[in-house]
């Protein structure tokens, strides 16, 4: 048989609030608000449930409340709540960062202007001061210059004398060169001379001929007589040296005297006697070496002196006109330094002034920097003000409004959340009724929140939206929120699409992701679905029945897991590589269907049918396409234009608040960051501009459009009476793409003739709704049962009299049903024994509708009358009373 076994109990209360709160026991909030944020998201599962009945029992539409939507609800509130906190904190933040450096700003001109004005007297006073130390340091330094230039030539000439001393200083050491070597050479002889050389000299009683002439020698330079003795052959006296050098030799200091010899001054007698020695071949070291060693050292000495002696008559001369030239060159120093004393003094007096000159010019330097950054800063804050202070107010109701948001952000998101987790399957009806009341129980519970919830102002982005709608998401309430339901919801979405709206608008969102379109009946479903897993494209999976494929459930499930280091997924018998960017999305053209609890659990059930104001809205853009397609062309790149430049706008105002909130210490250092925020502004100001020359074209646009409203109205409306048809036969089922060319070949077949004047829009829309009006009645009775097309006629009449408010609907369910509210207190008795018992309660029933309370007076005054009517064959020519 059909029959299932609902396994599926609800969960007592104690139960759901144990599991919330062990699940919301780590989100931060208060013992007292997490205590009533735990109570409330149990009354939210109960109350569901509550409405999921209701909702069986009004329009025979099951929806099943288990604890998946209860977990989905806690779930869902965790990782919404602190993602909104930050959302609506960090905007909060940078507007308030915004508003406070802008505010600085402004404070810093006033007292940048009191600054600037205290400045520029000292600056001027500053600069006379330089100008003045300039002329004193002119002068000094052109005294300087003179002193500097005779100093100079002082220095030529002293330098050129300096040079010459230096010549006759090099030459005389050039010429004592000449004798120092042989002196050396002798002082280091005498010095190797020991006491026991000259004692074994002078011991000698009979000494060699060279130890003789050498001591003749030494006894000359040292000016010691010789002894006059008999010459060896008898004839006269010689002069005999040798007993002389005996007690030369033996004097103490003999040796100290000869290297203390003046050697600068010897006699030149003493040179003229000594020559003929040195002209001695056998007066030579070399000769008296082979005899004596002390006699070698000392005959050394005896030439060495005669060199030196020989030299020193050379020098002399020069040594003398040395000594002069130094005389007078240390005169000319002194003269020198004396002059350079005084230059220094001059040049130090300048580099005084100049410190001086320098420290009053940096001074000077700084005070005009000062004066230049504070008209600069003054410039900027100008443009910063300018700018941007046409935000301030703006941006003060924004952050007062955050602030509330911030405040209210706890009960709001527990209220979307709850939107997510449950209402996708309803009607706006019932959403409208569950937010109503659930707002007042988040309120009563002492939970913060607004007072109105809208899941479009608490989870939807403006500019998203924007891009939804420009890519086919209908723009009404219910489909708008039907997308921020499916984005939110961690589980794939199953979107019930009787009339196709979402499968257009999916369609066109993935366009450049590459989806993969699907039905489960492909042949080929399974290989392109692992294809899509693998590469991260999405899966639009159309035509879905009341039962899923159970291929389709590890993906249902995300059963995602870990093999060889990459996400893996199972489908059927292959393992395929899970990517990241994959997405599901599953749609059913069943009106109505009946998913069991097991599918409910692993999908998130949305309810797409088409909304009256959804189909007036895309009827209206059809009938503008079609009647005026240069405006509907024009609103459509305007709509697109407008979201871009929207888009922008948002984006610049975002990268002012970031730079605004980045820049550090004071932003009116900072030129580059006040030139950009300058051109974002401006950039800002122009798109301002063009964005609202272009709303005005496009208000322009939809009044001309606002005009043909009432046909497209007319259309959506007579679309949701032939849609109840399935209520009456489950036959009669008729396709809004049948619908909307029906609609389209009306425009087309009620168009004035060729020649024909164009009449006014107002007109045109009166042809319009009669001609289509009349066209789907007969395309539609075409394909009734007779006996159903009095109903039909019935259910259009009674519409469009309600719609032009000829009647209204508690009149209208007085005509269907007979009762018109509960009678209370004493009624009247039937005034005559003709009137039916039946008749009678039903015109006191009536008489509680407005404008029939004194029916039943009215009828008992006139009850002749009435009997008339009653006993007519044509009750219907006779006049009412």
């Amino acid at each position: 048989n059909c029959c299932t076994i609902d396994w599926f109990f609800p969960w007592p209360e104690e139960g759901l609030i144990a599991v919330a709160g062990q699940q919301l026991a780590d989100i931060g909030l208060e013992e007292a608000l997490q205590k009533s944020v735990i109570d409330q998201c149990m009354q939210f599962q109960v109350k569901t449930q509550v409405m999921s009945a209701r909702f069986q029992a009004e329009v025979n539409r099951f929806n099943y409340v288990t604890p998946t939507s209860y977990l989905e609800l806690i779930s869902t509130f965790k990782k919404l709540l602190n993602v909104k906190k930050d959302e609506v904190g960090s905007a909060k933040s940078r507007y308030e960062v915004g508003l406070g450096k802008l505010l600085s700003c402004a404070e810093d001109v006033a007292v940048m202007e009191v600054e600037l004005t205290d400045l520029q007297p000292v600056l001027k006073q500053k600069t006379g001061e330089v100008e003045e130390l300039i002329k004193v340091l002119d002068k000094e330094s052109a005294d300087a210059a003179v002193t500097k230039e005779k100093c100079a030539q002082d220095e030529a000439v002293a330098k050129e004398e300096a040079d010459k001393t230096n010549e006759m200083k090099t030459s005389c050491e050039a010429d004592l060169a000449e004798a120092l070597p042989a002196l050396e050479s002798a002082v280091s002889a005498l010095k190797s001379l020991t006491k026991g050389d000259i004692t074994e000299m002078k011991a000698m009683k009979n000494p060699p001929k060279g130890v003789k002439l050498t001591m003749e020698g030494v006894c000359i330079m040292m000016e010691i007589k010789p002894d006059k003795v008999t010459a060896e052959d008898g004839k006269g006296k010689v002069d005999d040296y040798w007993k002389p050098s005996t007690k030369l030799l033996g004097d103490p200091n003999f040796m100290q005297k000869l290297l203390d010899y003046d050697k600068d001054n010897i006699d030149p007698k003493i040179i003229a006697k000594i020559r003929p020695y040195i002209a001695n071949p056998d007066f030579v070291p070399a000769v008296i070496e082979k005899q004596s060693k002390a006699a070698t050292g000392l005959v050394k000495w005896v030439r060495a002196m005669e060199v030196y002696d020989k030299v020193a008559k050379v020098v002399e001369p020069k040594r003398i006109a040395l000594k002069q030239a130094e005389d007078d060159l240390k005169v000319m120093m002194e003269g020198l330094a004396e002059k350079q004393a005084a230059l220094k003094q001059v040049l130090d007096k300048i580099a005084e002034l100049e410190a001086n000159f320098k420290k009053a010019n940096d001074e000077k330097e700084s005070l005009a920097n000062q004066v230049d950054s504070c008209e600069k800063k003054l410039v900027r804050a100008g443009k910063l003000i300018s700018g941007l202070g046409g935000e301030k107010t703006r941006w003060t109701e924004n952050v007062k409004t955050l602030g509330e948001e911030f405040t209210n952000v706890t009960g709001d998101v527990l209220v979307s959340s709850a939107i997510v987790a449950y209402l996708g399957v309803f009607s706006s009806t019932y959403r409208d009724d569950f937010v109503t009341e659930a707002v007042k129980d988040v309120r009563t519970k002492g939970i913060p929140g607004s007072a109105t919830v809208q899941l479009e102002k608490v989870l939807g982005n403006p500019v998203q939206i924007r891009d939804w709608n420009l890519q086919g998401l209908p723009r009404d309430t219910l489909s708008i929120d039907n997308a921020i339901i499916m984005s939110k919801s961690r589980r794939w979405p199953l979107m019930i699409d009787p009339q196709g709206q979402a499968n257009k608008w999916i369609r066109n969102m993935e366009k450049d992701n590459q989806p993969g379109v699907f039905k489960l009946s492909q042949s080929d479903f399974i290989r392109n679905l692992e294809t899509c897993v693998q590469y991260g494209r999405p899966v639009l999976l159309e035509n879905v029945g009341e039962t899923i494929d159970s291929i389709l459930e590890p993906l249902l499930t995300k059963a995602v897991y870990k093999s060889g280091g990459s996400n893996v997924i199972n489908i059927g018998d292959s393992a395929v590589e899970y990517h990241d960017d994959f997405k599901l999305y599953l749609t059913t053209k069943l009106p109505n269907p009946h998913y069991a609890p097991e599918v409910s659990t692993k999908v998130v059930l949305i309810n797409f049918t088409i909304t009256p104001v959804g189909l007036s809205d895309q009827l209206l853009g059809i009938t503008v396409e079609v009647e005026r397609n240069d405006l509907e062309q024009e609103r459509q790149r305007l709509v697109i234009q407008n979201a871009g430049f929207k888009k922008q706008l948002s984006q610049i105002e975002d990268k002012i608040l970031k730079m605004l909130s980045e820049a550090g210490g004071d932003i009116l250092e900072d030129e580059e960051l006040i030139n950009t925020l300058s051109a974002s502004k401006v950039t800002s100001n122009e798109i301002g501009i063009a964005l609202e020359a272009a709303e005005k074209t496009e208000a322009v646009i939809n009044d001309t459009r606002m005009k043909y409203t009432p046909y497209p109205e007319r259309g959506s409306l007579l679309f949701f009476c032939i849609a109840e048809l399935r209520n009456i036969e489950p036959m009669y089922q008729y396709s809004l793409d049948w619908f909307i060319n029906l609609y389209i070949a009306s425009m087309k077949d009620s168009w004035p003739e060729e020649g024909a004047p164009m009449p006014e829009v107002e007109e045109r829309v009166e042809d319009l709704i009669k001609h289509f009006t009349y066209s789907l009645y007969r395309n539609v009775c075409r394909s009734l049962f007779e006996k159903d097309k009095l109903l039909y006629s019935f259910l259009v009449c009674t519409r469009l009299m309600l719609s032009l408010d000829q009647i209204n609907t508690p009149e209208l369910s007085f005509l269907l049903s007979g009762v018109g509210g509960v009678l209370q207190g004493q009624q009247p008795i039937k005034p005559a024994d003709w009137v039916p018992d039946r008749s009678w309660t039903e015109m006191l029933q009536a008489s509680l509708l407005p404008g029939f309370s004194d029916l039943p007076g009215e009828f008992t005054a006139n009850l002749s009358k009435w009997l008339e009517g009653y006993d007519s064959t044509d009750p219907a020519a006779v006049q009412m009373p």
